[in-house]
């Protein structure tokens, strides 16, 4: 009984189609370490190096859709990251590559977007959003690509419209039965290419995991500067933590300004001098390939090296103000991420998982006695879930440096999820909490943690 009160099932995703993905043995769902798992309100993602596989669990949304992503065979590229993009009707699926690459897929399987970001591996595609608060003086909504030593930003604004494009042109095509021509050869899709900055955060070796935080002042030479300025925490080998202010300026000195200039004009003289010596008219021209962005400017601000310790994991509370990092020694330090230190540590946690949630903890003495309160956000408490798999359980711990308030059961082989922001919430709209689910790898039983305590 004390398990049915800690957790409710939402329902199941078990089915032929996850045997593709390895389903079936021991342990599926946590040993493979090229499984990847994103998770929306009524519908989980999966995917392995080839295939993504959308399931939903619920009697309205219990579809299931096989994604099969064109890969380059070469350059033996693959699927390293999977997240969700959701605009109240629009939920689609992006996916990152080992060759730098971003992916947007129609949960029809189509490719809407493709775009080049760096050369490298993708490791992660962070979506957040925050809304205009004491603490925030503008709300911001961002989509975060990680790689090592690179880290990427794109406007939720961006994507946004160009989604809503696509949304139109293939609501138009179902209705008129036209489809416009597309050329599958280009390396971009044709609803535009979607701008995004691009900052170099390698100066304390190439990190494992990375986020950016939020805004933050600008330096203090330059407080009438209109540049807005991101703070960036990142953890990797070398460095346990470290921290930048990414700028929107670009980091180009003269040399390489004038070079930028100089030097395609230069060869396209060249170029064109040569067309007039042979006049290589028979061959078809090739399209050229394209090329990397050039960075922005990163200022470091702060570093911990603390070998043999490596940072592994991180995990950013809504407001990113917090971030718990899960370290190679099995610990998890609380950073607050505007001071830049560490204001809480736990120990003993190999191989733990964090992420962070909101509970009713003291609901019985702030709710009215009406029976139909709806709970607002400030009922709430922002706690951090720590799954132990080593322990074979999942902690819940108050924030900032409050009491261990659950401890809940969980068998060998689970896995905690957590849906992704959903862009273009409303502030007056109900809230909607932070919740944690629940993955059993060997049932397929996805279950949600209460926010109450009984």
């Amino acid at each position: 009984m004390a398990k049915r009160s800690q957790t409710t099932e939402l329902g199941c995703i078990a089915c032929e189609e996850l045997s593709q993905v390895g389903a079936g043995k021991e342990g599926w769902l946590v040993d493979d370490p090229n499984l990847l798992c994103a998770l929306d309100t009524h519908a989980l993602a999966l995917a392995n190096r080839s295939l993504i596989l959308v399931l939903g669990w619920s009697d309205s949304d219990g579809h299931r859709i096989k994604i099969v992503p064109d890969l380059s065979p070469i350059e033996a590229e693959h699927i390293t990251a999977i997240e969700w993009l959701v605009f109240d009707e629009i939920r689609v699926v992006v996916a990152g590559t080992s060759c730098g690459y971003l992916l947007i897929y129609s949960l029809g399987g189509h490719l809407i977007h493709k775009q080049l970001i760096y050369p490298g591996r993708i490791l992660k595609i962070r979506v957040r959003g925050t809304k205009r608060d004491l603490t925030q003086d503008a709300s911001s909504e961002e989509v975060c690509v990680v790689m090592p030593g690179v880290v990427a930003r794109y406007d939720g604004s961006d994507i946004q419209s160009m989604l809503h494009r696509w949304f139109q042109e293939t609501h138009t095509q179902f209705w008129d039965q036209k489809p416009k021509k597309r050329d599958l050869e280009a390396p971009e899709t044709p609803y535009g290419r979607l701008p995004f900055q691009l900052w170099n955060v390698s100066k304390y070796g190439s990190c494992a995991d990375a986020a950016i935080t939020g805004t933050m002042p600008p330096p203090l030479m330059e407080l009438q500067s209109s540049q807005r300025y991101y703070c960036a925490v990142t953890i990797g080998e070398d460095a346990v933590i470290s921290a930048f202010r990414l700028s929107e300026d670009k980091s180009r000195s003269l040399v390489g300004a004038i070079l930028s200039k100089v030097v395609p004009a230069t060869f396209s003289t060249i170029a064109s001098f040569s067309k007039l010596i042979w006049r290589s008219e028979q061959t078809s021209p090739r399209k050229s390939d394209v090329k990397p962005q050039p960075f922005a400017r990163a200022s470091p601000l702060t570093c911990l090296k603390d070998h043999p310790r490596k940072g592994e994991k991180l995990t950013l509370s809504p407001s990113g103000t917090l971030a718990a990092i899960t370290d190679s020694l099995g610990r998890i330090l609380l950073l607050d991420t505007q001071a830049l230190v560490v204001v809480r540590l736990w120990k003993g946690y190999r191989d733990a998982c964090c992420l962070f949630m909101e509970m009713l903890v003291n609901r019985d003495t702030t709710a009215p006695s009406s029976s139909y309160y709806e709970p607002v956000k400030s009922d709430y408490c922002l706690c951090l879930a720590i799954h132990a798999p080593r322990k074979g359980i999942i902690e819940i711990w108050q924030m900032r440096t409050g009491p261990r308030l659950r401890i809940i059961q969980c068998v060998k082989g689970a896995k905690i999820l957590q849906p992704t922001y959903r862009f273009g919430s409303s502030m007056t709209s109900p809230y909607v909490p932070l919740e944690v689910f629940l993955l059993n790898g060997d049932s397929g039983q996805i279950s949600v943690l209460n926010r109450t305590l009984n």
